[in-house]
């Protein structure tokens, strides 16, 4: 019984395409390009299913009191502009950085005054979105992480916690 369970959850994150088996990686990271969660899904699973797991996996331990779960905002790309996840993030109280999708947009002005108001989002604010480009790009600076030696997703996941403890502890040391 626990060897299949293990190998559900294998396939779980195991998708396929046409060069073999995949997984993407969804991730969130601070400003100071240090990774914050990792959620691991297989490789034809969108980008929008995953932000409310994203959020849920962050916890920020202070040097006093309860982890903090609730971001002041959030920078995310198109792939994330949802409905469902502007609500979400209204609910929680935290500020959605999130440009509208073109055909959302459309969408919304031919409905005329039925439609929503117009999405706005701090430029500013979003030009800090590259710091998650640049903590994948730290990631993949190890090998393995970056050609996908592992070939279980959990030895894959083991890895990319181990690279984000060690950019963690990096960004500790004085320069």
């Amino acid at each position: 019984m626990r060897l299949r369970r293990k190998i559900r959850l294998t396939a779980a994150k195991l998708g396929r395409s046409r060069g073999g088996l995949t997984s993407k990686v969804h991730l969130s990271a601070d400003w100071r390009c240090r990774p914050l969660s990792f959620v691991l899904t297989p490789g034809q699973a969108g980008d929008s299913p995953q932000f409310r797991a994203v959020l849920a996996c962050i916890k920020i331990r202070l040097p006093v009191g309860r982890p903090r779960t609730r971001p002041d905002a959030v920078a995310a790309d198109k792939a994330y502009s949802s409905r469902s996840n502007r609500g979400y993030l209204r609910r929680r109280r935290i500020k959605a950085v999130i440009p509208e999708k073109a055909d959302q947009a459309a969408n919304r002005k031919k409905r005329g005054s039925c439609g929503s108001r117009p999405v706005s989002h701090d430029p500013d604010l979003y030009k800090q979105r590259n710091t998650v480009e640049r903590c994948i790009n730290r990631i993949k600076e190890w090998r393995g992480l970056a050609f996908r030696f592992d070939k279980t997703p959990e030895s894959y996941l083991a890895g990319l916690h181990l690279r984000g403890a060690v950019l963690w502890i990096r960004s500790l040391q004085p320069v």
